[in-house]
């Protein structure tokens, strides 16, 4: 198969792919993969290959065509094509949920000497490294990243890529409860949709949505994270997108669990942890089992609830979700102070702080914690945060977190 014929049928499977034909468009690029002697149109079919593959949820298939596509690339010997291939390689990796992985591929990437074209992937590269960070609740290293490729799409007016990085950051205040951020980012992303998104693929929309659902739940909204997750997962099952299935599934569960109305829950509980070990999201895992959990101690059953939290302890020890462990040491806090066992108290209690101190989750002015309850935050420029109110009211001449981390020991 010569060069032209080739585009031809790169081309062919891509009009495939965007009717939803996506089973025929994977057999037209594999034969373009088996047929082809052209190595740029064997990079481009099985950067083609990774994104189905990605968007699919078969996210070992997609790790093992990354690793092909590296290969192929250094057959071409052009640093644009081998900073392409290990950005794939970083992706695959943090899908799987392989987050050291995913860092250290995206620091490759970084290093790499390319042309503009290169360059012009770095804000991709900042966001994988920074749900990667995210993954290990590596919070001032993600935000760093999060708004280094946010500088990087509004730098090259990439609306798609600041799409992409305002859905993560709607994730990550999520995670550390500012809800009200939580909020905004997504609510961002579903403007910058409706502005720019005509040509884009609904994958976009779909991902604002769901993010606005899991921020509403948050705030108590119930009504209305119905229907943005209603919405979202309209078009994860038009598209067949089941990693976007399995989160939906996940937030239906809360927003049921949220209305105390257990029974519904748990089946669709059931069905997102079913999607989510079929694709490997093993992060997701840990979501849903901390649900179930709480679904146990509002029907008091508190030995089943340890059980789901002996699961979710194993994935999170395993993954280094530090967040994770935290909220297991808080559950199980609340279930032994029930059980009026003291000693398995006390243990949980001295971990969960060790958590909080490993993370740096505590307001470096008034010194509670971040994270327990829905605050307001704000960043500082070297990405520490703390309470927004603290900060209005004491003012900072810089970043107290940083001078206490600069100030050395003395000899005693």
């Amino acid at each position: 198969m010569g060069q032209d014929q080739t585009k031809q049928q790169i081309e062919k499977g891509l009009h495939l792919y965007q009717s939803n034909q996506t089973e025929k468009a994977l057999q037209v690029w594999m034969r373009v993969l088996e047929k082809s002697a052209d190595p740029a149109g064997r990079f481009r079919v099985l950067g083609c290959l990774i994104t189905a593959h990605a968007e699919m949820g078969r996210y070992k298939d997609m790790l093992k065509f990354a690793v092909v596509q590296i290969d192929t690339a250094r057959e071409l010997e052009d640093p644009d094509y081998l900073t392409e291939s290990y950005l794939n390689l970083a992706r695959s990796n943090e899908k799987l949920c392989e987050f050291q992985k995913t860092i250290s591929y995206c620091k490759t990437c970084l290093n790499m000497q390319g042309t503009a074209v290169s360059l012009q992937l770095n804000g991709q590269v900042s966001l994988s490294m920074g749900n990667a960070f995210l993954g290990l609740s590596t919070f001032q290293k993600a935000l760093e990243c999060f708004e280094k490729a946010l500088r990087y799409a509004h730098n090259n007016d990439d609306k798609m890529l600041e799409c992409r990085v305002c859905c993560s950051l709607g994730n990550f205040y999520a995670q550390i409860k500012d809800y009200e951020k939580a909020l905004f980012f997504p609510c961002k992303a579903a403007e910058l949709v409706n502005d720019y998104g005509k040509g884009w693929s609904l994958k976009y929309r779909a991902m604002s949505q769901y993010h606005m659902a899991v921020a509403y739940r948050k705030l108590g909204r119930l009504a209305d994270a119905m229907d943005c997750c209603e919405e979202s997962m309209k078009i994860a099952l038009q598209h067949g997108d089941r990693p976007l299935q399995a989160l939906c599934l996940l937030c239906f569960a809360d927003i049921h669990r949220s209305r105390q109305d257990v029974q519904t829950a748990f089946p669709r509980y059931d069905s997102s942890m079913s999607i989510m070990t079929e694709i490997g999201n093993r992060l997701g895992l840990i979501q849903v089992l901390l649900g179930v959990t709480k679904c146990w101690m509002i029907q008091k059953e508190l030995d089943k609830a340890l059980e789901s939290i002996e699961k979710a302890q194993e994935l999170a020890e395993g993954l280094g979700n530090k967040l994770g462990l935290l909220k297991l040491h808080c559950l199980c806090e609340r279930i032994y102070r029930t059980k009026g066992q003291q000693r398995e108290l006390r243990d949980h209690v001295v971990k969960f702080h060790e958590c909080v101190e490993e993370m740096e989750l505590y307001c470096g002015m008034c010194g509670e914690s971040i994270g327990e309850k829905n605050n307001q935050l704000q960043a500082l420029p070297c990405s520490h945060f703390f309470h927004l109110k603290c900060l209005q009211t004491n003012g900072t001449r810089g970043c107290p977190n940083c001078r206490r981390l600069s100030v050395k020991p003395g000899y005693v």
